[in-house]
């Protein structure tokens, strides 16, 4: 009777003009449609910056506490690393950034990909299960350029400050988000302070770049590089804001499931807050870009509500890293506001307010309201939870640093711990490995940019720290010459995960650049 009822319901759908295609992703033969799907990325935003996160804040977030409150928060989220390209190549492949050639730092905004061509990504996994697929903001894993003379492929001659490299924008981008599984794609190269200032779409550029801007004022500051005459850095948010939520409403009737991978630029430098947020926040500047991502936020979710969407689909919301200090902890200090609440450091270290940040997760049909969890995870377990919830397997040389944490959302039984452990890494490719409570740094200062960072400051600090997070999330008593077997312990786990290749369970996979890595030699 079943198949009999679908044979006459597909038959008016052919007769009102629908296509064969359309109709096969109804799914009828599915109790249960998959889910949309949109990640929302911000951009050196604190743990601390979203007041459900937070008790004591001064910048009040309604936008993303209502998001919290529709689904759950997880108290103990971390990045893969404590910068944005290496989080951002976690997030879409599920696997450490440090086994890719960036061992350290970031890319700029004319390096090459850095995803190879054959690694599996969310958006090519998406797109098996018949997803629609889009990709709007900042991208900053590289693309490859194609420049007029071959002098200029030179990555050393980039990085040394030449501002304005020969490119060729009349010709598509190469390795870009096409190609790693995008069906639309739009949005600029590397950071909102990094040149060039073009904004690309489905690989070719909006428009070819004449004139060279640079701001150096402190919050404010972007580098000096060609612009392209669309790309006004003080509208660049609420321009994307714009094309994500058209992506929406050009979808949202579409049968098709789709995927949207929202990579904010804000509220990273420049900090440029429209007229409507500026004094909002009674912090400062900073504040008032936070508040303007917190409104971003809730247009994209009411643009969902408006067309009845929003029920099934997934919502992700999270930071690439902790709080910048161009965002002014001293002056923020004084409104009574703290980006890391109540962790050490911040963006760029290997402490917790490097890494650990805000993390929500929102979708109605399936996510019980007003959860909190405390369960450790990890922005490359994005990646796998994904994979679960549309049903994809996922072979042996994807994923390798990736757990489903879908069971802790649903509510369904797993083993906890959901990971063995998690590694941290910093701007500067020092290393830390978290398991439960334990937290073991191998390395004597912030491997970042916070105290201690220079030779001077660190000559007379023990080699290793080791701290109960549990008992001091502040990381303010080292505790490794007192657990010393933990120590030793805890460094064999990192190296196994290491020379494996992966930290789930699976065939050895291999890293690249293994060779002359200058970070890993403290293990062996």
């Amino acid at each position: 009777m079943i198949n009999q009822f679908h044979k006459k319901i597909t038959l008016l759908l052919l007769y009102a003009g629908i296509s064969q295609e359309a109709i096969a992703y109804t799914n009828f033969n599915k109790p249960d449609l998959l889910p949309n799907i949109i990640i929302i990325l911000a951009d050196d935003m604190g743990y601390g910056d979203v007041s459900c996160f937070n008790e004591n804040s001064k910048i009040i977030t309604p936008r993303l506490d209502k998001l919290a409150s529709e689904g759950i928060r997880f108290s103990d989220a971390h990045t893969s690393s404590a910068v944005c390209t290496p989080t951002r190549y976690g997030i879409l492949t599920g696997r450490y950034n440090w086994r890719s050639r960036l061992k350290s730092g970031v890319l700029s905004g004319y390096s090459e990909a850095l995803i190879d061509n054959e690694r599996l990504t969310v958006g090519k996994l998406l797109q098996t299960k018949n997803y629609h697929t889009a990709f709007v903001g900042k991208w900053h894993l590289g693309w490859d350029w194609q420049f007029k003379s071959p002098d200029e492929k030179s990555e050393d001659r980039l990085d040394a400050g030449n501002h304005n490299p020969d490119v060729d924008f009349n010709k598509p981008v190469k390795k870009g988000p096409p190609e790693r599984g995008f069906d639309y794609s739009y949005g600029f190269s590397g950071s909102l302070d990094m040149p060039p200032y073009v904004y690309v779409e489905n690989g070719k550029a909006t428009c070819i770049p004449h004139d060279t801007t640079q701001c150096v004022d402190e919050k404010g500051f972007w580098r000096k590089g060609i612009t392209g005459s669309d790309f006004i850095h003080a509208e660049v948010l609420p321009h994307l804001a714009k094309k994500s939520i058209q992506y929406i409403e050009s979808h949202a009737q579409n049968p098709q499931p789709f995927f949207l991978y929202f990579a904010l630029p804000a509220p990273h430098t420049p900090i440029l807050p429209t007229t409507e947020f500026l004094g909002k926040s009674n912090t400062n500047f900073y504040g008032d870009f936070v508040l303007q991502v917190d409104d971003v936020v809730g247009n994209v979710v009411s643009a969902l509500e408006k067309h009845g969407i929003r029920n099934n689909t997934v919502v992700i919301f999270i930071s690439d890293n902790g709080c910048s200090p161009r965002a002014d902890f001293e002056e923020l200090k004084k409104a009574g506001h703290n980006p890391s609440y109540i962790f050490r450091g911040s963006k760029a270290d290997i402490y917790e307010g490097g890494h650990r940040v805000p993390f929500i997760v929102s979708w109605p049909d399936k996510i019980k309201k007003g959860q909190i969890s405390d369960e450790i995870i990890c922005t490359t377990d994005i990646f796998a939870t994904i994979a679960d919830i549309t049903g994809y397997k996922l072979p042996g040389n994807a994923g390798e640093d990736s757990y489903s944490f879908l069971p802790v959302m649903t509510e369904k039984s797993y083993k906890s711990p959901l990971r063995e452990a998690t590694v941290h890494h910093s701007i500067q490719g020092r290393f830390a490995i978290r398991q439960g409570q334990w937290k073991l740094i191998l390395w004597p200062g912030s491997g970042g940019w916070s105290y201690p960072k220079t030779e001077e400051e660190m000559k007379n600090m023990p080699q290793f720290q080791l701290y109960d997070i549990e008992a001091d999330p502040s990381e303010s008593n080292n505790i490794a010459e007192k657990y010393p077997q933990k120590v030793n312990q805890l460094k064999e786990l990192l190296t196994e995960y290491i020379l494996q290749g992966r930290s789930t369970p699976g065939e050895p996979q291999k890293n690249e650049g293994m060779d002359n890595w200058e970070e890993i030699k403290i293990l062996f």
